[in-house]
């Protein structure tokens, strides 16, 4: 089926006018610079074990405003643990407004079968946190254990007793939060031995 000159001249006028025309489903923050963000959330994504924390940059110690776990039990179907994973997050951005998040990045998993369930629920938080119209940045693992401990294979226990110190916790967060809380630290450091305005944008 042919068309005319004119038509197709119509056809390309109106594509024109919609791209003009379109807005963005969710309003970008103004902040753009880790400096311009006060409420961070860090998110360590798991389908059984989503860690999460929220920090507010304060003087002399960052102040934290709440963590936790998103648990699912092992017998629980993928799909009910991605929509738990969505609704306690929805909870946490609405209650504590955070502009920026800080995410683990990726990891390279020897199990085809557990990089596709890690990445489901990685896509359930992201889609959530980018619904809420945060910054999103991820940052290495082995960064952030870097950037806490000063050991980039240090381990949970390590973490979680250095997350205790630098927020001033009375016992050390498991170690799903604690993860999400050195995540949310590492963001909000403005000096030290490692660059965060590397941390990559997602």
């Amino acid at each position: 089926m042919g068309i005319t000159p004119q038509q197709f001249q119509q056809l390309q006028d109106r594509l024109a006018n919609s791209r003009r025309s379109a807005v963005p489903v969710l309003e970008p923050t103004r902040a753009t610079n880790c400096n311009s963000h006060q409420v961070i959330l860090g998110v360590d994504p798991s389908l059984r074990g989503t860690g999460y924390g929220v920090i507010s940059r304060q003087k002399p110690f960052p102040k934290t405003l709440t963590f936790g776990t998103v648990s699912c039990s092992a017998n629980w179907e993928r799909s009910r643990c991605l929509v738990k994973i969505v609704q306690e997050l929805r909870a946490v951005l609405n209650e504590h407004r955070p502009t920026a998040c800080i995410v683990e990045g990726l990891f390279y998993a020897q199990n085809l079968q557990t990089a596709l369930i890690m990445g489901e629920a990685r896509g359930a938080a992201l889609a959530t946190i980018a619904e809420a119209g945060l910054e999103i940045y991820e940052l290495a693992p082995r960064k952030v254990k870097q950037a806490i401990v000063g050991y980039g294979a240090a381990q949970k226990l390590a973490v979680a007793k250095m997350v205790q110190r630098m927020l001033h916790l009375s016992d050390p967060p498991s170690p799903d939060a604690a993860d999400a809380l050195a995540l949310a630290l590492a963001y909000a450091q403005e000096q030290g031995r490692y660059s965060f305005s590397r941390a990559k944008k997602v």
